[in-house]
């Protein structure tokens, strides 16, 4: 078992940290540290804060990945998803989202925004070589196992 801390934001102290809404879901719902409500047009992104930072062990990451919900109900995805946060990352964690819907959506403060998927990272040793091993599929890609 890892420990994973978080720390809340001043100014948060009604936002709920980051938490699971099933007893088996893998996500940890994050919520929306707004001021006030931001309005997403469609086409727009905006970095959303989450009102904490966090702390956690180098064979951790965290990965930032959108809600199905706001997705098919309303085109509201994360860009670079799933987005990382790094284990020596101390910043307060933001959402980087977009609306790929056809309307406005209104983001309004403690709406849950996105998912936070922990994982682990394992520790890997690179090398240089002049020549790879051979396989069957070789160097093709982008369709060549006819999908």
């Amino acid at each position: 078992m890892f420990q994973v801390l978080f720390k809340r934001l001043p100014g948060n102290e009604d936002l709920q940290l980051p938490r699971k809404m099933s007893e088996l879901a893998a996500g940890f719902d994050l919520q929306a540290a707004l001021t006030e409500p931001v309005t997403l047009q469609p086409g727009e992104r905006k970095l959303i804060p989450t009102g904490f930072s966090m702390a956690m062990p180098g064979e951790l990451e965290a990965q930032i990945r959108p809600r199905s919900g706001l997705a098919f109900k309303h085109g509201i995805t994360c860009l670079n998803s799933p987005g990382t946060i790094d284990a020596d990352y101390r910043g307060e964690v933001k959402v980087l989202l977009i609306n790929h819907g056809q309307a406005p959506f209104v983001i309004e403060r403690g709406e849950r925004i996105a998912q936070m998927v922990i994982q682990l990272v394992p520790a890997v040793e690179i090398s240089e070589v002049d020549e790879l091993p051979d396989t069957v599929r070789g160097a093709g890609g982008f369709g060549h196992t006819g999908v």
